[in-house]
């Protein structure tokens, strides 16, 4: 019984793991998008979610993102989303998700890795009927409405930022403004916003009864009767979220936090008017035509760069073809990047060519040390008579592996050059001059730097995989590592658990080079070895063979 218990647990929890059912079998992979909002119920929010190369598997996915799909934790429904961004070569993308209901703990799934899958983004459904939101992505021209109401903007002074809070953004120099039609107050009015503030003094908004003027970096609210300071100043240099709800009282938050409240306000009239005053910095502006609640904000503001309470947590991917990937390793591969694969490929290439040159070198050596002993052996016995291993039957053919027997048979061609017959009968009347033993001596020296030549052929691919195999792994880590920051920057997601995929995949391609270099260093110095030694023995034959030829051929 005590045995049965632990299986049965493991077991129930491998079924729950497993017990979601897929949503749509044309799409191949998903992923888990949890979000933990301890602010209170929030209903029909627009959620940011940032994915880039260390949270998402864009190799997946099409290259334009039209198979993304956002369903909801029931694994049934199907979420309005809108793409603000979507960068497949880079690797970054910016996907609004509207959750109907968001409680403490919200889970909701990414669906992906459909070619054949149209494009779903939508993002005028993606907020509600009383919203406008201006994301700033436009290249050119008056800012546009994400939303259902289509409030473009009127007019807009300012100056367009390429990389901003959350892809492009606005700036102001205390004189350019932007000015925004009216919303339908039905039951009051809300504008939020992101800013980096570049000085700390100026008109911030304003509007027919209604502006908010930085003082110090202090915020002051007037809506109608009713004036409100803020109880947070803001800083500068930094992006904070702020927010302005306006109903029979005005209420002020920053970064998702009552700042300040003032009874007896009234609703602002006609258009909105952004900076005229201001300089620095805006981004992601949304306007309702109701008074947000602070539960509201706050997930707004929990959306931000660095904030400590993140409120997306992206999980692992899976897949139909393979359930999830397999731990620690699929995530590595997935979060790689195009670099990491350049660099590893050609590790991979490397490691092939250098494990061959290893194979392929020691069974060389150790068919030339194995055919050198059998020659040595023929040679002691037939000492005496120098050409009787060059002349006997089938001796080519028996030591054709032997270095050995091709610098011997050098010598022995070269007696031939010189006498007719170098039989030990007839050793009397034979005569080498020191010339003589000098010119053979240079034609072994030959003969030995040739073979010792071949015994090295190919050694400095290995020597390449050694030095260099490192290097490129370190290339690529360091280019994975910037592109993850780079992506990292252009997102604003910047926790830990998002950074700690792209340097851990990064890391990678360092691990390939000495993956390539380990054995080929081990290699190397083995073979290096053996052929020192058949180089050696290849010198003292050298030596002996010399000896031997004045023993007998010189007076």
């Amino acid at each position: 019984m005590r045995f049965l218990a632990p299986v049965v647990a493991l077991w129930l929890s491998l079924l729950s793991a497993s017990s979601h059912a897929w949503w749509n079998e044309d799409w191949i992979a998903r992923k888990s998008v949890t979000l933990a909002n301890p602010a209170g119920e929030v209903t029909d929010a627009p959620v940011l979610i940032r994915l880039h190369t260390g949270n998402f598997d864009f190799l997946s996915a099409n290259e334009n993102g039209s198979d993304l799909r956002a369903v909801a934790g029931d694994d049934k429904t199907e979420l309005k989303f809108h793409i603000e961004k979507w960068d497949g070569i880079n690797q970054l993308a910016l996907v609004w998700v509207r959750v109907p209901k968001l409680t403490a703990a919200t889970q909701a799934w990414l669906y992906f890795g459909n070619p054949a899958a149209a494009p779903a983004s939508d993002a005028k459904a993606t907020y509600d009927a009383a919203s406008a939101a201006y994301h700033f992505a436009e290249a050119a021209g008056n800012p546009a409405d994400s939303g259902p109401n289509a409030l473009n903007a009127t007019a807009f002074t300012g100056e367009r930022v390429a990389a901003s809070f959350a892809n492009g953004g606005i700036k102001f120099n205390g004189s350019q403004s932007l000015s925004l039609p009216a919303i339908n107050p039905a039951s009051g009015v809300s504008v939020a916003m992101w800013l980096k503030p570049a000085a700390l003094d100026g008109t911030l908004m304003q509007s027919d009864g209604f502006n908010a003027t930085l003082t110090a970096g202090v915020l002051t609210v007037q809506a109608g009767a009713a004036s409100v300071t803020a109880s947070v100043p803001l800083v500068a240099a930094q992006w904070q979220h702020l927010a302005i709800a306006v109903d029979d009282t005005v209420k002020v938050y920053v970064d998702g936090k009552l700042a300040g409240e003032a009874a007896g306000a009234s609703l602002p009239g006609g258009g909105l008017t952004l900076g005229a005053g201001y300089s620095g910095e805006l981004d992601e502006v949304q306007l309702a035509g109701a008074a947000r609640d602070a539960a509201w904000f706050a997930v707004q503001a929990a959306q931000g760069q660095g904030q400590g309470g993140k409120l997306v947590t992206l999980g692992v991917d899976e897949s139909t073809e393979g359930g999830e990937e397999a731990g620690i390793w699929g995530t590595l591969f997935a979060a790689l990047t195009f670099d990491g694969w350049v660099a590893i490929g050609i590790l991979a290439v490397m490691l092939v060519i250098a494990v061959w040159i290893m194979v392929v070198k020691a069974q060389y050596v150790n068919r030339v040390d194995k055919a050198n002993r059998q020659f040595m052996r023929k040679f002691r016995e037939l000492s005496t008579d120098l050409g009787a291993i060059d002349k006997a039957q089938g001796m080519a053919t028996e030591f054709k592996h032997s270095s050995l027997y091709r610098i011997y048979h050098i010598g022995a061609v070269e007696l031939s050059h010189r006498f007719k017959d170098t039989d030990a009968a007839h050793l009397r009347d034979k005569n080498l001059s020191p010339q003589s033993l000098e010119a053979i001596r240079a034609s072994l020296d030959t003969g030995l730097i040739k073979e010792t030549s071949r015994l090295n052929q190919l050694m400095v691919l290995l020597t390449i995989a050694i030095s260099g195999g490192p290097f490129i792994g370190l290339l690529g880590t360091v280019l994975g590592v910037m592109i993850t920051f780079a992506v990292i920057a252009a997102t604003g997601d910047v926790n830990v658990a998002s950074i700690a995929p792209g340097i851990a995949a990064a890391l990678m391609a360092t691990a390939a080079g000495m993956a390539v270099a380990i054995p080929a260093l081990f290699g190397y110095n083995y073979l290096n070895s053996r052929i020192k030694s058949i180089t050696t023995d290849m010198r003292v034959f050298n030596d002996e063979l010399i000896t031997k030829l004045a023993e007998n051929y010189s007076r």
